[in-house]
């Protein structure tokens, strides 16, 4: 399963890119917009995380511990996204301000 670890791998530097991001900026919306990225990528690296352990162990706990990380990884990307499209047009509404 490599191409599942070039997937965390990936979400683990786009969650660190939008942190970075996120510290640089001045702006508070675009603040809050970039933390809904970020935690969109960090709740698809905790669940892809997840679904890796069902391929490295083969074990019962290892299913459950995986079902577990697959499930906050899971809400925290739902509840980047949901803020990330209600931050959105505030972002648009920010920029076009300054």
């Amino acid at each position: 399963m490599k191409i599942l670890v070039l997937f965390i791998i990936f979400a683990l530097v786009f969650y660190f890119y939008y942190k970075t991001k996120y510290f640089r900026t001045r702006r508070p919306v675009e603040k809050q917009w970039l933390s809904a990225k970020s935690s969109m990528a960090l709740g698809l690296f905790v669940g892809l995380f997840g679904l890796n352990a069902f391929f490295v162990h083969p074990s019962t706990i290892s299913y459950v511990i995986g079902t577990i990380l697959i499930i906050v990884g899971g809400g925290s990307t739902w509840a980047g996204f949901r803020a990330y499209k209600h931050y959105q047009p505030l972002v648009i509404k920010e920029a076009e301000q300054k």
